[in-house]
Parts: structure tokens; C-alpha cells; sequence
């Protein structure tokens, strides 16, 4: 089965909003209904699972029925302390309602990238149930500069040619993700960043998706404002 996970459980209020971002409004509906209305649109899913903090689930199911998005594939869980453990939660609501399978897939997804396309989400999935992993990038058009450990000089500048910088969707075989987060050190796993460097640190090899640039995070203000200019010109 084939499973989606938007990671909505972060409380940061960066945006100078008194909620978290994934629920300010962007044209006339909040950002997260806009993400998850993208995965609606993959018949592939079996179910659509989001990660809220505890303190935002009800909140959250209101927004979802004010916007009249109330498909029986999407679920509720609860956020975690962070994001890989957000994702481990909702893993183990997955196995609860429909079981344990080395089949399962698992197309992990930021709430707040609102501008995913049905091709990447696709792609994800067919290369997740042949390799196991992949990441979504894009290419870097600029220089990769690698500071010395104090941030103050230069210590290396990679090729370009072999730099790409990280977005979501990362996709999985679910009870693999699984299995390998299990067994990180307390160490690794202050270590990452995303659900990816966790087949890094143990060696696994991860797939490359190609992304794109509207797929973006949105984080600041300058990405909110640009977030809503691009809504715009899609609407016209």
C-alpha cells in the first residue's frame, strides 16, 4: 500500500503570525489545505496521513471541515518533538489501522511546500518501490561554499556539477525507514535533518527525484510573499 505523510507538527510562529504557518491563509485557503489537496489528486494513495502537534489537532480538523475537506482517506496523528520522530509516529498509526508490510510505501512531505506537482509526487513513489529511498532535489545554480568548523574561512568549494539542494517529497519503504531509525545511536539522531540522512548514516543509497524550484519551503516572510504572488499567477 501506498502511504502519504504531511509533516504539519512544528509550532513556530517565524512569520510574525500568531499560528503556525502551515495554517496561514495563502489566496483563499490556508497553506496546508493546499498541499494536501496535491496528494488528493494521486489516485495511488491509499491513505494521507498528517502530523499535528497535539495542541493544533483540533484546530487543524476544524480548518479541514470549514474547507470541506473531509475525504475518508485522509488521518490525524500526532506530532512529535520533531520531525523524524512526527514521521515515526505517524508510521505507527499506518501499522495500527492497516498492518505491518514490507510493501508499504511512504511519501513523506513538508506542509508548507504547497506548490508540489502531481509528476514529482509520482515519481516518488515509483522510485521509493524500486530502490527503497529517494530524495527530491534541484540542481544548485549557485556556489557551494564549506566553511572551516568556526564559520569564519572558506575550507573547501565542491563542484557544482555534483550539488543539489534538498526538498521534499523523501519517499521510502516504510518498515525499512523504520528498522534503520531504530537502530541510530541517541547521537545520530540529534544528527539529522530529514528523514533521508538516516539511510545516509547507515549507508543506504537514496535515489535522486528531480524537483523544482516552485516547490519551495515556505519559511519567511519574503517566501510567503512570493508563495502568494505565485498563486496568483497561476490563477490568472
Amino acid at each position: 500500500m501506498i502511504f502519504a505523510a504531511i509533516v504539519a507538527g512544528g509550532v513556530g510562529t517565524r512569520l510574525g503570525s500568531n499560528i503556525p504557518k502551515q495554517f496561514l491563509m495563502l489566496g483563499n485557503k490556508p497553506i496546508i489545505i493546499h498541499t494536501v489537496e496535491k496528494f488528493l489528486l494521486c489516485s495511488k494513495f491509499d491513505a494521507i496521513f498528517i502530523g499535528i502537534h497535539e495542541n493544533w489537532l483540533p484546530y487543524a480538523k476544524d480548518i479541514f471541515a470549514k474547507n470541506n475537506l473531509t475525504s475518508k482517506k485522509i488521518y490525524f496523528s500526532q506530532g512529535g518533538e520533531n520531525r523524524n520522530l512526527t514521521i515515526m509516529n505517524i508510521i505507527k498509526d499506518i501499522e495500527t489501522k492497516f498492518g505491518e508490510s514490507n510493501e508499504h510505501i511512504l511519501v513523506t512531505h513538508d506542509a508548507v511546500r504547497p506548490f508540489v506537482t502531481l509528476r514529482i509526487i509520482e515519481e516518488n513513489i515509483k522510485a521509493a518501490q524500486e530502490f527503497g529511498a529517494c530524495d527530491t532535489v534541484v540542481e544548485s545554480h549557485d556556489t557551494i561554499v564549506k566553511s572551516n568548523i568556526s564559520r569564519t574561512e572558506i575550507e573547501n568549494i565542491p563542484n557544482r556539477k555534483y550539488m543539489f539542494l534538498g526538498q521534499t517529497p523523501q519517499s521510502f519503504n516504510m518498515l525499512k525507514l523504520k528498522k534503520l531509525y531504530s537502530e541510530l545511536t541517541e547521537e545520530q539522531k540529534q544528527e539529522l535533518t530529514d528523514a533521508c540522512k538516516i539511510f545516509s548514516i547507515k549507508n543506504q543509497k537514496v535515489s535522486l527525484v528531480m524537483g523544482e524550484f516552485s516547490n519551495f519551503k515556505i519559511t519567511t516572510i519574503s517566501d510567503y510573499k512570493i508563495a502568494q504572488s505565485l498563486l496568483e499567477i497561476k490563477l490568472d
